[in-house]
């Protein structure tokens, strides 16, 4: 009997849906292409922080798959670990691996708030303005 689980992860805007399958082959694509592929290496040893808690026997039967859109590399980096985190928890049910994720990182399993502020009118960017000149 197959099992899959599908959860999502964010940052800014970048979002992520990872699917895990069970049984598997120890595959993880991250938008159809392998994990050992990915460029740059450090998005890619972002995206394999989750998977170092997991024993190597467990590693090898399940599959995760990722699809990720919007915002840039490290975004969609950081997305897909909380969204790969959050399916792994989810998958093996266990207060330890949930505990050694929270001291390890918090943002592994624990979405971050924050966004880019907006633009206002009056300047280039968020907070810069026109100066005035009254001379």
């Amino acid at each position: 009997m197959s099992q899959v689980i599908i959860t999502t992860g964010k940052r800014k805007t970048a979002i992520a849906r990872a699917y895990l399958k069970y049984p598997g082959k120890g595959r993880v694509l991250v938008n159809g292409k392998p994990l050992e592929l990915i460029e740059p290496w450090i998005a890619r040893y972002t995206i394999q922080e989750p998977l170092e808690f997991l024993s190597d026997d467990l590693r090898n039967k399940i599959d995760i798959y990722v699809n990720v859109k919007g915002g840039g590399f490290m975004g969609q980096s950081q997305a897909s670990r909380l969204a790969i985190a959050k399916a792994l928890v989810e998958f093996t049910k266990s207060e330890e691996l949930m505990k050694s994720y929270l001291n390890y990182n918090r943002a592994l399993l624990v979405q971050d708030p924050r966004q880019v502020e907006p633009k206002k009118p009056r300047g280039k960017k968020a907070r810069a303005k026109r100066q005035k000149s009254y001379r």
